[in-house]
This record gives C-alpha cells, sequence and structure tokens, in this order.
C-alpha cells in the first residue's frame, strides 16, 4: 500500500506523514522543485523511517500538479489513499494567492487522482467552509454554507471541497478541522495563527498588571479549538476505517469555549489579569458591527484601528471570530472515532503547553534585534541630569553600547567625573554645561549643541527637582511651586522645544521624560513635585499625535523611588525600599529599544486604576500613609541637625506594601 501527500512538510501533513510512517507503504510527497530542503529535513527527523517518503517534484497552480509522466508511470495504480493538504491556511493571504492554491489546486490535485488511479481521495478541508453560517452546522451540510464573501478564506475552502464532492471521479472523503494549535503534548507549532494572535496582547496585559486583577471583557461566540496531534490521529483512523466514503468529518471540539473563555484560560496559562465579567454577544455584537461599519466608511477610524492592531500584533480579519456565529456538530464524527480511542483533550489541559512553546519560540520579539547595541549604536543622545544619580547611570550605559553621550547639568565636576568614566570604558561623550531652570541658558545649550552635533536622536528628559512638604506648611511658600515647575517643566518643554524641530525634519527622533510615579498614585506632601511632572505627562500625551507622522515617539516613564542624591534629606527613606540607579538607568534603556509611549510599575498602574474607579477609596489610602509619615524637620524648617523620628513599624511595613512610592 502507498500513500500520496500534498503539503507533507506543512504543520498538520508532517504530523500526518508521522502517523502513515507507523503503517506499512512508501509515502510519496509532492515537492516544488526549489523546496527539497525542507522534505529532506523532514525525511532526516524520522531516522530509517525517513527513507520511506519519497520526493516527487510538482507544482499546485500546474495541471495534475506538474507531476512528470516518468513519475505518474511509477506510481500509477500503487496509490491507494491520496491526501490532499496543501493549501493556504492563512485568513490574512491575498485573495489571489488563496484561489491559486486552494481553488485551483485542488482542481489540479483532483486531475492527479485520477491519472493515478489513486484509491481513495482525502482532502483536509477547514470548519471555514460553513462561511459565517448562523446555528448548528452538521457534517451532513454544505450547500447552506453563509456570507461566504466576506473572506477569501471562507470562500476559497468552501468552493475546493465544491470541487471535491461535484468533479471528483475516485471515492472521496473530507476532513474539517476547528482551529489547528499546537500538539497537546508538547505545545510545538510551526507558525502564529488564530488564538496565537491574542498572545502578545495577553503578554503585554502581563508586565502591566498584576494576574489577580480582574478585568472586563467580553464572551463572544464559541471559538472551536483542536490540538495537532489530534487532527493527525483522526484523519488517519478515519483514512482507513471501511465504508466512509462521501462523508464529511468534523475534527472539532465537541465541548467548545467562547472568545472570552479562551483568553481566560491563555490568561491562566500567561500568568496574566483574567476577564472577571464578559459581556454576552447580545452586548458586543451590536458594538463590533457598528465598529467594522465605521472602519469601512470613516478614514480616521479606519487608521486609528490599523495603529491599534498593528500595536497588538492583531490582523483586522480576526475581529471577525469575536462573535464567531457557527457551532460545529461532530456526533457523527464521535460515532466513526469510537473504537479508535481518540478524543479532544480539554483546551484547559494543554494551554500552558501551548504557551510555553509559543513564548520560547515564536514571540515575535524573540526574532528582532532587541540589544541596546542594535537601539543606540552610533546615535547622539543628550541626558539632562548627567553628573549623579539616574543620568550618570544612564549615560555609563547608553556610551558602552556605542552611542555619542552629551552629558547636561550645572556641576561641570561632576560632569568631568562623569565623562572620564565613560572615556575610560571606551566611550564618547561631550559637556554641555547648563542651568536648566535658565530658560536663556537652556536655549544657549541647545544652540550649542545643534551647532556642534547636528541633531539629537534621542532626549532623555532626567534632571528635576523633588519637595516633600505638606499642604499645611506650604501656605506661605508659593516659591516652592515656582522653583519646581520652572525646573520639572518649563525646562524640560523649552528644550523639546528647542530640539523637536530638528527631530521632526530628519523624521527621526524619540523623547523619554522621567516622570514619577507620584502622577499615577497622588501621595501626599509631593502637590508642587507630582503637579510639575503630570503636567510634562499631560504635555507630552497632548503632542504626541502631532508628530506621529514624523516618526517621532514620546516615552513617560512613571520612575518609583530610586536611591539618589535628591531623596537623601529624607532621612526615612533610608528605611524604604528603593530602586537603585542603575535598575532606573534599565528601564530607560529599555525604553530606548522598545519606544513604549509609557513605562511603568504594577504598583504604579494599579494606583491609577484605583483613583479612577474608586476615588474616594484611594484618598481615604492615602490619608493612611499622610498620618503614617510625617513631615521631615527640614520641610518644617528646622536646622539640620535636628534629627527626624525613625519612622514607626507600621510606618515601614507600609512603605514595603507599597514599595516604589514616595511617601
Amino acid at each position: 500500500m502507498s500513500y500520496f501527500v500534498t503539503g507533507a512538510t506543512g504543520f498538520i501533513g508532517r504530523n500526518l506523514v508521522q502517523k502513515l510512517l507507523q503503517r506499512e507503504g512508501t509515502i510519496y510527497a509532492l515537492v516544488r522543485a526549489g523546496s527539497r530542503g525542507r522534505l529532506e529535513e523532514l525525511r532526516t527527523g524520522f531516522g530509517a523511517d525517513g527513507a520511506r517518503i519519497v520526493p516527487i517534484t510538482g507544482d499546485l497552480s500546474q495541471p495534475g500538479l506538474g507531476v512528470s509522466e516518468e513519475d505518474l508511470l511509477t506510481m500509477r495504480g500503487e496509490i491507494k489513499h491520496f491526501f490532499h493538504l496543501a493549501a493556504v491556511y492563512d485568513l490574512t493571504a491575498d485573495a489571489e494567492t488563496q484561489e491559486v492554491a486552494n481553488v485551483e489546486g485542488t482542481r489540479h490535485a483532483i486531475e492527479l487522482a485520477g491519472a493515478l488511479e489513486a484509491g481513495c481521495f482525502h482532502q483536509v478541508s477547514s470548519i471555514a467552509a460553513a462561511g459565517l453560517y448562523r446555528g448548528v452546522w452538521t457534517e451532513d451540510m454544505f450547500d447552506e454554507a453563509e456570507q461566504l464573501d466576506n473572506n477569501p478564506y471562507f470562500r476559497t475552502k468552501h468552493e475546493s471541497e465544491r470541487l471535491v464532492r461535484d468533479e471528483c471521479q475516485r471515492p472521496w472523503r473530507v476532513y474539517r478541522p476547528g482551529i489547528v494549535v499546537g500538539d497537546s503534548r508538547t505545545g510545538e507549532i510551526d507558525k502564529i495563527d488564530g488564538p496565537y494572535f491574542m498572545f502578545k496582547s495577553l503578554q503585554r496585559l502581563r508586565r502591566v498588571a498584576p494576574s489577580w486583577l480582574p478585568f472586563l471583557g467580553i464572551e463572544g461566540g464559541e471559538i472551536n479549538i483542536v490540538p495537532v496531534d489530534y487532527v493527525a490521529a483522526a484523519i488517519d483512523f478515519l483514512a482507513h476505517k471501511p465504508r466512509l466514503n462521501g462523508r464529511a468529518f468534523h475534527l472539532t471540539d465537541p465541548n467548545p469555549h467562547t472568545a472570552g473563555e479562551v483568553m481566560n484560560i491563555f490568561a491562566r496559562a500567561a500568568d496574566a489579569p483574567q476577564m472577571a465579567v464578559r459581556l454576552d454577544s447580545d452586548v458586543t455584537e451590536p458594538a463590533t458591527g457598528a465598529v467594522r461599519t465605521a472602519l469601512k466608511l470613516f478614514p480616521p477610524a479606519k487608521r486609528a484601528a490599523k495603529v491599534a492592531l498593528d500595536q497588538l500584533g492583531l490582523p483586522a480579519e480576526v475581529l471577525g471570530y469575536i462573535d464567531y456565529p457557527t457551532t460545529f456538530d461532530s456526533t457523527k464524527t464521535q460515532k466513526a472515532l469510537k473504537d479508535s480511542g481518540l478524543e479532544v483533550p480539554p483546551l484547559e489541559s494543554y494551554a500552558a503547553r501551548i504557551w510555553d512553546y509559543w513564548e520560547r519560540n515564536l514571540d515575535p520579539d524573540l526574532f528582532k534585534d532587541r540589544s541596546l547595541s542594535g537601539a543606540v549604536r552610533g546615535k547622539v543622545i543628550l541626558i539632562t541630569g548627567a553628573s549623579s544619580g539616574i543620568g550618570k547611570a544612564t549615560a555609563v550605559k547608553v556610551a558602552d553600547a556605542g552611542a555619542t553621550v552629551l552629558l547636561v547639568a550645572r556641576s561641570l565636576d561632576k560632569l568631568e567625573e562623569t565623562k572620564e568614566e565613560i572615556v575610560a570604558g571606551g566611550g564618547t561623550a561631550h559637556i554641555h554645561q547648563c542651568d536648566l531652570s535658565d530658560i536663556e541658558d537652556i536655549e544657549r545649550m541647545a544652540e550649542e549643541v545643534l551647532t556642534y552635533h547636528g541633531h539629537v536622536d534621542i532626549l532623555v528628559n532626567n534632571a528635576g527637582r523633588s519637595i516633600r512638604r505638606s499642604i499645611a506648611l506650604s501656605y506661605d511658600r508659593y516659591h516652592d511651586f515656582e522653583r519646581t515647575i520652572q525646573l520639572n517643566y518649563l525646562g524640560a518643554v523649552r528644550l523639546i522645544l528647542a530640539l523637536l524641530p530638528a527631530m521632526r525634519g530628519r523624521k527621526h527622533g524619540h523623547i523619554i521624560n522621567i516622570s514619577s510615579i507620584g502622577t499615577q498614585t497622588n501621595p501626599p506632601r509631593f502637590s508642587a513635585y507630582v503637579a510639575s511632572k503630570a503636567a510634562l505627562d499631560a504635555f507630552s500625551r497632548v503632542i504626541a499625535s502631532e508628530v506621529v507622522d514624523d516618526n517621532v515617539h514620546l516615552t513617560t516613564i512613571n520612575m518609583p523611588l530610586v536611591r539618589t542624591p535628591m531623596i537623601a534629606p529624607t532621612r526615612m527613606y533610608d528605611m524604604f525600599p528603593a530602586i537603585t540607579p542603575e535598575e532606573a538607568a534599565e528601564m530607560i534603556t529599555k525604553a530606548m529599544i522598545n519606544r513604549p509611549k509609557k513605562v511603568a510599575t504594577r504598583l504604579g498602574n494599579f494606583g491609577e486604576l484605583l483613583y479612577a474607579v474608586a476615588p474616594k477609596a484611594s484618598d481615604s489610602i492615602l490619608n493612611t500613609a499622610y498620618k503614617l509619615f510625617p513631615d521631615s524637620q527640614a520641610a518644617k524648617g528646622k536646622k539640620e541637625e535636628a534629627r527626624d523620628k525613625a519612622p514607626s513599624t507600621e510606618a515601614v511595613a507600609f512603605a514595603h506594601l507599597m514599595k516604589g512610592v514616595h511617601w
């Protein structure tokens, strides 16, 4: 007994070939002339049994698959089972490509099966052949398919199955797998498709919010998912079982999950937040319909949606599956498989292996140059506050990675120390001394920078001033607010205004503003500091939409408490958890690599969310902190020798619980 297989090197194909090798006989595998290497890898991977796989040169686009007369003579009368798997299984492929591969390819495969006098023609179709049928789709249904023109994938899968039914002169069987994911035992898969498109969103959600934080989501329609090992084993068993010709088999999960349930299952596997409340299709379907209409008719909506989907790594075609209307009945297939011992494993039992394999092998970020050197080598980076703390640590780090660093601060001697350290390590640095609270001095320095260096690729607005003083002690200290906003907001804005035109002119630039976790959590006693940082945050959000066409990116980093000279006057911070300047520099350099809109801690994001949904509860919690952490002696205007009281045990415990927040 011999087999002929198209698509043998594809994902389902190679798993099926592995099952067929457990039986006797030769396996003839169609391969394009320029793709022999993949088949050779497959043969080698199967060890000694791989020698039973014989390559047959051909092409889906050619009549009779382009198989030579010599090969036809060799195989004629020998093929008992002809498996046609070669097709485009991709929602995002263009219509012409899918027409050639799925429809014409099937027509040519039917021609070859007839020429070979094959025993049975087995077509691996898809549940997509049902289109967007509303209701229960049984294995006997075909002409009842609905909305096939919504997507070329649906239409071509349906038409290819019609060819088998109407034109195949050999006995035939059709297999309609659900959405095929990786092996339930190993998680292995070879490409991102189907539910995998959502994985990047889950990964990003995990980075910004704790797993226990509940989210509002959608229920959606049923998403029928099956692992490839079940699909291959079921095809192998059903193909060899007698008296099943002329039937279609649903290789689907008899207990499918809704879209919301699928998301939560993979969220648990990813240790990401789950959707605690999910809106039913009665709510979401009209909304998604309205969105789709807007995307067709309103150009700005199209553009906004494209940007949002691109950032999430989602093709627009995936949106059609949110409220997928079809339920697939597999009763007859389950009956035919009764003696096989095959059952669809519950998604919950293997979701963790699917996620783990994707994150280790297919995550798109694995294939990008995510090194700091790749992001900054040869670029000009200006860092304010570079004489100590976060600025100095960042300057040393990017200089080590090959950037030309422009060091800006007031203290010339400390800037020279930073430069000496960079030069000693083989880096390049230039000093541009400036008082960043003096607008005229900023203008002078910016002109100097552009004259000597021509442009700045990345600007890091790091220099800042912090004042910790309750409002009760600030009634006669209006100047605290003036000097804080002068440096933290107005100075940063003036520097941006000076350097931004050159960035826009070159269609390249990145501005990183070091903000504070305080703008998210609103800690008491920091009204002057937090307000100045919040102003810069708002400024950045507003101008970002104006410069997006110029490829200028703005990133806000809501920095947690860092152990720098700036916090030294508040002695109780000596007992509180804080990150090091080097850890802060790591946050900044990662932003240079990824260029996100925002970098923040989970606690900061939680504080922001809490204030948005329960502001009074947030005030109550912050009032507790206000009472636990008194004003320092310096804030009260006492002499330096006056010592602050050691914080209470409760205060230290609270600070550790709210790690990173300024109290």
